[in-house]
Formats: C-alpha cells, sequence, structure tokens
C-alpha cells in the first residue's frame, strides 16, 4: 500500500523491536536490499554492504513514471505526557504542612522555667518608640525553640510602588493597607504556629478601637495569643522616636498623642510592662516571665 509522503508509516508487522520503538521481523533471507533500489533490481556492481559502491557515485535517477522508493520511514514521535495537575494543598514540594488553623491556648510551663519551651503567640502591644520591634527580636532570638518575630510595619512597608503613608494623612487607603497587613501577619502566625514555630508579632493596638484592634488579632490568630502592652514614659518614647530615621520618626504631637491613648490599656487587665529604666536585655526577661504567667493564668481578654 503506496502512502503520501509526509505522512506517518504504520509500523511492520511481526514479532520483535526495533531499535527505534518500532515492532518489526526480522529481514527475510537473501541479498541486502540496497537503499533507493526497486524490487528486481540486484545491487550495483562492486557493492558489498559493508561500504559504499565502489566507482563514481551516481545521482538517483528514474524512468519516467518509474516508482520513486520506498519512503524513509520517521522516528515516531512520542505521545504528550499526561498534564500536569495543580500541586497538593497546603504543600511545599514534598514536604506536606498542617493547615494553620486558630491557635489554642498553649499548656503552662513547668515552674521558674520562663515559657520553655512551649509553642505561643504574642502579640506586643506598644506605641511608637516604645522598643516593640528591638525587643520582639530580642526575646524571639534568645529562645531555646524555634520563634520567629512578625513585624507589621515590615509587612505593611512590603508595599512599595503605591504605599499609603498614614505620616501624609491618614485616610481609608492607608486604613485598608494596614488591615491588609495584619490579615497577612495573622495568616503567617497561624502557619509557623502550625508547624510547631512560635511567634511574636508587634503592632501600635489602640484600646478604644476593639474592633479593628485586640479584637482583630484575636480573629486573624486565635483565642491562644497572649497579648502584653510594652509601656515606658512618654520622654523616654519621645527620645527614641526622636532617634528614629525614615517613615518611622513620628512627629512628637503625634507620638504623644498615641503615648495618651496607650495609657487607656491601664485596668484592662493585660499584662503592662514600663520598661522606661530597662535595656534590651532585662526586658525581653522580663517579657518572658510575664509570659510564663499568662500561660498559668491566661488574661481575660
Amino acid at each position: 500500500m503506496q502512502h503520501a509522503v509526509g505522512a506517518p508509516l504504520p509500523p511492520p508487522q511481526g514479532p520483535g523491536q526495533g531499535p527505534d520503538g518500532w515492532p518489526h521481523q526480522a529481514p527475510p533471507p537473501g541479498p541486502p536490499t540496497v537503499p533507493g533500489a526497486h524490487q528486481g533490481q540486484r545491487p550495483a556492481p562492486g557493492w558489498t554492504g559493508a561500504g559504499p559502491a565502489q566507482g563514481p557515485p551516481h545521482p538517483p535517477h528514474h524512468a519516467p513514471g518509474a516508482h520513486p522508493g520506498p519512503v524513509p520511514r520517521q522516528a515516531p514521535i512520542p505521545p504528550p505526557g499526561p498534564p500536569a495537575g495543580p500541586p497538593p494543598p497546603d504543600s511545599t514540594g514534598h514536604i506536606r504542612l498542617p493547615p494553620g488553623g486558630p491557635v489554642p491556648v498553649p499548656p503552662a510551663p513547668p515552674a521558674d522555667s520562663g515559657t520553655g519551651a512551649a509553642t505561643l503567640a504574642v502579640l506586643l502591644i506598644g506605641p511608637a518608640g516604645a522598643g516593640k520591634t528591638t525587643v520582639a527580636r530580642h526575646w524571639a532570638q534568645r529562645r531555646r525553640v524555634s520563634t520567629a518575630h512578625i513585624s507589621l510595619d515590615d509587612v505593611r512597608e512590603w508595599v512599595c510602588s503605591g504605599f499609603a503613608d498614614p505620616q501624609a494623612g491618614w485616610n481609608d487607603h492607608s486604613e485598608a493597607q494596614y488591615r491588609l497587613a495584619r490579615r497577612t501577619c495573622g495568616f503567617a502566625a497561624r502557619n509557623f504556629l502550625a508547624n510547631g514555630i512560635s511567634c511574636i508579632l508587634d503592632d501600635a493596638v489602640f484600646p478604644d478601637r476593639p474592633v479593628v484592634g485586640l479584637g482583630g488579632w484575636k480573629r486573624h490568630v486565635g483565642p491562644g495569643l497572649l497579648p502584653v502592652v510594652l509601656l515606658p514614659g512618654l520622654e523616654i518614647v519621645l527620645e527614641r522616636n526622636a532617634a528614629r530615621s525614615g517613615n518611622r520618626r513620628l512627629a512628637d504631637e503625634e507620638v504623644a498623642g498615641i503615648h495618651g491613648r496607650m495609657a487607656g490599656w491601664y485596668g484592662s487587665g493585660l499584662p503592662i510592662i514600663d520598661n522606661s529604666t530597662y535595656d534590651v536585655e532585662t526586658t525581653a526577661r522580663v517579657l518572658d516571665e510575664v509570659l510564663a504567667r499568662a500561660l498559668t493564668s491566661p488574661p481575660n481578654w
């Protein structure tokens, strides 16, 4: 049967498998077939089958109307593989991660051991200049177990183009970016905690805005979140804020207003640390002691 030039040929019938993947049968006995020769033709004189024919080469020619010869067989095109499906949920590569869920209250550690090896979630609250970020990072680095520090300001500043700086005026756009940053921090904390890594978050949460403040953090992370307020004196806060640079340095009037609103945490039942006379090391140690007591008797918030 003759096939159109360029069309794939059906594989020859017979047992065996060729080197190109097509099944074939052994060639019939007899003299080898010269490529391009027609049936009934004999090999050219001098041709041995082990090399080129002796004598000058002759260009192939065919008589008018003669069959041009068999079409060279093309290598089969491998069939496409199965389409790649979506990756399994809650996985990175080959490591399956447990889903992040609301954080329960962790069990209390042994007495006089601080927070020990407990996996816990901490929210460090305070005004600008209270030292929240510095203390949170120091406490996380000194723990005996894996602990992550998640700073709201760092996550908020992930927005480069279109960053809504509250110093340029508080509006719906900056409020939306703050809410988005808080929710992102909550997602990150839940995923870390689901994999056995403690978290400490820091944010300037106001007591007079419970829905977007402490209540929002409780929704984002879970009831096991342990809030602690870091509240030094106003003169200390103003001094530390003056040492800041960039968009994290606020006007003195704004710092004083934030500090005054933070005073509403007194009487709230949350643990408060006045670190006016503490260095970073001492403040981190006191924070660990306060958290150990909170694990034994969680604050009602």
